[in-house]
């Protein structure tokens, strides 16, 4: 595909036609600008930020002082990014600091008010299949986290405090020999590809999580290198990093602004410009990345033109609980039920298929917060995008808890009615389990970034760095014609 024409209209820019070389021994505070123009490499500004302050297990979006969303007094840009989520930003950001591109977001509400901020935040590799279509982008985006957060501490602060980093190895677990033979197999899988995995018996399993029960058929897949995030403070984070090219005139975000339509150049057909409630954002390249809302926004945007799309994306529900201040359970790693890797590989729908009423599942997921909040899930559903609480599914989700864990037993979800929060997202599911990336064919300057159901956080810098490669016309690190829109959406 031939790259985007990105030159800058503003005479306050040069914009490189380059974009930052990412490598698996690189490090983030290393980068370069390829530029084909001058055939010279630019080192990439380097630059410190603080992060201060704390945050609470809650659903709706919080921000740290004097960091409120930043305008601008052009509405011309040469990459205008249609979602605020984790997808988004990152995208952003990849532009920001590997290019001279100017950049703008746009969200019809603000970040971490969609799925990003109602997930769990486990960058996880236990429950992941290295025979998937997307085991290369996972991977790859694992990487670039974990060089992030060592990018972070190189700069004298604490990736703990700024993303909500820790690294808390995971466990895949199951209770019957069915599943220690499947976890065997797992084990052997995630080793064969490159990773640090080991299967633990239950005695072994007991010496780690003393306060879970699996019983004498039980067992564990173990990854010790997996990390979790806090989804709210990575997310300001970024937006951190994505202000500071504010004053540069380089970013700016429209929030509170739903996107109402193209506007489509009379000669060429070419989209040039994204209409909002209230503004006109033109852009030489547009990316949409706007979760489980892609599929009609898309629709809307097309409507009465001539190009054929059907962004199959929907709408999953899940439910979280989060237990404020837990100190009944001693949990030592992220948890996993091999139950919900079973769920998430089989569940899938069929183009056209009806996804109301489809199957409930109820899997045990268990992590610690920064904050020491008990974070217990998971729940799949589809329901249209409805975000109601459902009791039902809480108790559920308790119940499923208890199974795993005997403490929990003695105890009952009223004895939390003041510490119990529950998160309720909507997860941008895609019916052949992979995220659309890639431009649309009869759009050639629109992108698509969406469909990346409940591996957002983990698939985001990944995703991030190949938009960024696509729209530049640089070859991708990590294949991308898995996950292209020719052939699945149109």
């Amino acid at each position: 595909m031939a790259a985007v024409a990105v030159n800058s209209p503003s005479s306050h820019h040069f914009i490189k036609d380059g974009v930052a070389s990412f490598h698996p021994n690189h490090r983030l505070c290393s980068i370069s600008i390829q530029s084909s123009l001058l055939r010279s490499k630019t080192p990439m500004k380097k630059f410190s930020l603080s992060v201060s302050g704390t945050r609470t297990t809650r659903p709706e979006p919080t921000r740290y002082a004097g960091s409120e969303p930043v305008k601008a007094s052009s509405h011309s840009f040469d990459v205008v990014i249609v979602g605020a989520g984790i997808i988004g930003l990152t995208i952003a950001r990849q532009f920001l600091i590997g290019s001279d591109l100017s950049v703008a977001v746009i969200d019809k509400a603000v970040p971490c008010s969609g799925a990003t901020g109602a997930g769990q935040g486990y960058i996880w590799m236990v429950h992941k299949n290295p025979e998937s279509e997307t085991w290369e982008l996972t991977k790859r985006s694992h990487q670039l986290w974990k060089m992030l957060a060592e990018t972070i501490s190189e700069q004298g602060m604490d990736p703990l405090q700024a993303l909500g980093w820790k690294k808390t190895g995971s466990l895949l677990v199951g209770r019957t020999p069915e599943d220690s033979v499947m976890l065997r197999k797992r084990v052997r899988q995630l080793s064969e590809a490159g990773l640090r995995a080991e299967y633990l018996s239950s005695n072994e399993l007991l010496s780690k999580e003393p306060d879970l029960f699996v019983g004498s058929d039980g067992a564990a897949a173990f990854l010790p290198d997996d990390c979790q995030l806090d989804a709210h403070r990575t997310v300001s984070y970024i937006e951190k990093v994505n202000r500071s090219f504010a004053p540069e005139g380089r970013y700016a975000e429209f929030y509170h602004e739903p996107v109402t339509g193209l506007v489509r150049s009379a000669s060429s057909g070419e989209v040039e410009a994204v209409q909002t409630s209230s503004n006109t954002l033109y852009g030489k390249a547009i990316v949409v990345a706007a979760g489980s809302w892609s599929r009609s926004l898309m629709h809307d945007l097309v409507r009465g033109t001539d190009v054929e799309l059907d962004v199959l994306v929907k709408p999953r529900k899940g439910h979280l609980v989060v237990l404020e201040n837990f100190n009944s359970l001693q949990l030592n790693h992220g948890l996993m039920e091999v139950g919900y890797v079973d769920y998430y590989q089989n569940a899938t729908l069929t183009s056209g298929q009806d996804d109301q009423g489809q199957a409930l599942s109820v899997s045990m997921t268990a992590t610690m917060d920064v904050m020491d909040n008990l974070v217990l899930g998971s729940s799949r559903e589809f329901a249209g995008f409805s975000t109601e609480v459902d009791d039902s599914i809480i108790l559920r989700i308790w119940e499923r808890a208890r199974y795993f864990f005997p403490k929990l037993k003695n105890l009952s979800l009223q004895d939390f009615i003041e510490n119990k929060k529950v998160r309720v997202g909507l997860r941008p599911y895609m019916p052949d389990g992979k995220p659309v990336i890639g431009h649309v064919p009869s759009l050639s300057n629109v992108f698509l970034a969406t469909g990346h159901e409940g591996g957002g956080l983990s698939m985001a810098l990944g995703t991030a760095e190949m938009v960024v490669d696509m729209i530049l016309g640089n070859p991708t690190l990590v294949d991308s014609s898995p996950f292209a829109a020719q052939g699945r959406c149109c």
